[in-house]
């Protein structure tokens, strides 16, 4: 089995000198009956029948498929994080929520990449629901990706709006362009880990966040 470890540290920002960032165009969405015509044009480029019986529904399939699977791009994530508790004692250890399964699909090929998102942070006085961590993994998931950016968007997500000591992410992942198309090496999997605050700091707490996911013991 084929390992990849990418670890992953936090992207520039422009200086304040360099000007800021051209704005892209405003961009008009296409309509449901636009779509569905492009499947149409993508079963017949792959040599297949639109008009057969079998395939008549398929353009309506695919794009509710899509409205599920790319559902992301039309929610929040900094309001999924909004919501915290503040009744924690005085716990202020590592938070930990590990093997989290998530799908997502490449900005490459348009295929689908999956694995498991581990997850963990040192709060500030307040904490977030668990279930919140993975409904921010499956906000940004169901968006057209690469892992590296998705290990970074949900530790920069975390960390603006927690405010906690350190965020600690680490993403396993098998991709499908790489395991169906291409190379083929079906199993190998690509791991991605990204750190702030004290887990970047230290390596003491990164090593006991990867021993924690790991073995299960800090």
């Amino acid at each position: 089995m084929d390992h990849v470890i990418k670890t992953l540290t936090p992207a520039a920002r422009p200086s304040e000198t360099a000007g800021e960032l051209p704005v892209a165009p405003a961009r008009t969405r296409p309509s449901r009956a636009e779509a569905e015509a492009a499947v149409r044009v993508l079963l017949g480029y792959i040599g297949d029948d639109p008009d057969r019986e079998g395939l008549l529904d398929t353009p309506r399939r695919v794009v509710a498929a899509y409205d599920e699977l790319f559902g992301g791009y039309h929610e929040s994530a900094g309001e999924v994080l909004e919501r915290t508790f503040s009744e924690i004692g005085t716990y202020d250890d590592i938070v930990l929520v590990r093997d989290i399964p998530f799908t997502s699909h490449c900005e490459h090929h348009m295929m689908p990449f999956m694995g498991r998102a581990h997850v963990g942070y040192l709060p500030v006085e307040r904490v977030v629901g668990l279930s919140k961590i993975a409904r921010l993994i499956d906000i940004f998931a169901k968006r057209l990706q690469t892992q590296e950016r998705l290990s970074s968007e949900i530790v920069t997500e975390i960390d603006t709006v927690l405010k906690p000591r350190g965020v600690a992410v680490m993403l396993e992942a098998e991709h499908t362009c790489m395991s169906m198309r291409g190379v083929q090496k079906i199993g190998s999997r690509t791991i991605t880990t990204q750190f702030t605050g004290v887990f970047r700091d230290d390596p003491k707490e990164q090593f006991r966040f990867v021993n924690l996911v790991r073995n299960g013991i800090g």
